[in-house]
């Protein structure tokens, strides 16, 4: 058993970020289920949305809002573009470099947006910034970082959580007791077979919500990206990234036309691309980067270019096969502005939770910010709130009786996705 003050379950841009506003006094651990490096958020190649602007204002809130079918929370999205600079000053005092051209931000834009409004690091942003949240949070006396420590259970008391039960790499059992506890897990990519998730994010947190009783919302709710490699192997699909076709790549049918306007939200250019499949009895379309300037390729998609190359599509010559596939969750654990949920102690951030921001379909490039302002605010939550729990002692572990847990898990919430799902569509 190990006592902290405060736990926190993931280690992406959310959950290191929360760890890292945080006061120094506390005594923090945070936790991952496989190596720190593996998050999905070292995968986000397009960037991170930002506010240039004043001017910019009401069409950025009426793209996101537009993109989400306005089924978006409007107080989250307006959170959200209002502490957007002030997030990319705390990034770059954490070291993060975005792409900048006579010293001036250099912006790129990506489907459904209106202009230009998304900061970039080539197109391997989120290892850009996640690499650099690593490396502070690792450099913090007070943070304590445990790979390959997978979550199985809650420990709760009533309607208040007291930390979490997990298994460690060795597959030994035990508790970890906090007086708060914040819910970083990620996505549900795992449960799905054409994801761009690791293949071990499969929603353990939700199926822990769901277990306790704690309020989810719009599970359902579960984007398609429009353009991954098509490939016949095994494994997570890779991104090819919005901003490609912001920069003025097209999709192209069985016969080198086009079809469709690739800068409408990624719902729609989905749907497009599933429909001339069914059309022409095909597996993929084809992305064609010819509009693009070879060096620019290059120099602003460098890992796709080289990735394409090593499964054998020269981009710069070629068109390649692209393929929907699961990407994002915009459903998950219900929680307020400061991102605390319906059970005391216990907080929810990045992809498994759900404030409303993206409603039902997420505008390209919110993903990194909203995830980055939400855990700010519930660390600032937690610092100005901060009370010592009650002594506790840890429940008694049965191995047995977790042995097969996340099996169980991942079949509860395709089970409660489904019911949600009808559900919205009785309505």
């Amino acid at each position: 058993m190990m006592h902290t003050d405060i736990l926190i379950v993931g280690c992406g841009v959310s959950g290191l970020y929360c760890a890292l506003n945080l006061p120094k006094e506390k005594k923090i651990v945070v936790l991952t289920s496989r190596e720190a490096q593996k998050s999905d958020s070292f995968l986000a190649q397009g960037g991170i949305c930002v506010l240039p602007d004043e001017e910019d204002y009401p069409s950025f809130y009426e793209d996101t809002m537009r993109a989400g079918h306005y089924e978006n929370n409007p107080d989250s999205v307006e959170i959200m573009i209002r502490s957007s600079r002030e997030v990319i000053r705390s990034l770059e005092d954490f070291g993060v470099c975005f792409e900048k051209e006579n010293g001036r931000f250099l912006y790129t834009r990506e489907g459904a947006h209106s202009r230009p409004r998304i900061l970039f690091h080539a197109d391997e942003t989120g290892k850009e910034i996640t690499s650099h949240l690593l490396e502070a949070a690792k450099s913090r006396q007070n943070i304590t970082l445990i790979e390959n420590f997978t979550m199985v259970d809650l420990v709760c008391r009533g309607n208040s959580c007291s930390g979490i039960i997990g298994r460690d790499a060795g597959g030994s059992y035990q508790s970890i007791l906090a007086d708060y506890t914040v819910l970083a897990t990620g996505g549900i990519g795992g449960l799905f077979r054409h994801s761009t998730n690791y293949r071990h994010l499969t929603g353990d947190a939700l199926a822990l919500a769901l277990k306790y009783r704690i309020q989810l919302q719009n599970i359902d709710y579960i984007q398609i990206h429009p353009t991954t490699l098509y490939t016949n192997k095994e494994g997570r699909r890779f991104l090819i990234s919005e901003s490609v076709r912001g920069e003025g790549a097209v999709l192209l049918d069985a016969a080198g036309k086009r079809f469709v306007d690739e800068l409408q939200p990624r719902d729609v250019v989905a749907k497009a691309i599933f429909e001339q499949m069914k059309k022409e009895g095909s597996e993929h379309v084809w992305l064609c980067l010819a509009p693009i300037a070879q060096e620019k390729i290059k120099s602003h998609f460098p890992h796709i270019y080289q990735h394409c190359l090593q499964e054998g599509y020269d981009i710069t010559r070629q068109n390649i096969p692209v393929v929907p596939a699961q990407h994002y969750f915009m459903g998950g654990i219900a929680v307020d502005r400061c991102s605390k949920s319906s059970m005391e102690r216990l907080y929810a951030v990045g992809e498994t939770a759900c404030n409303g921001v993206h409603g039902k379909n997420r505008l390209a490039s919110n993903s990194l910010l909203e995830s980055l302002v939400f855990a700010g605010r519930a660390a600032r939550q937690i610092a100005a709130q901060y009370e010592k729990a009650e002594n506790y002692s840890a429940p008694k572990v049965d191995a047995e009786h977790y042995a097969h847990c996340r099996e169980e898990y991942g079949q509860l919430v395709l089970n409660a996705i489904e019911r949600e799902k009808g559900s919205h569509e009785q309505h």
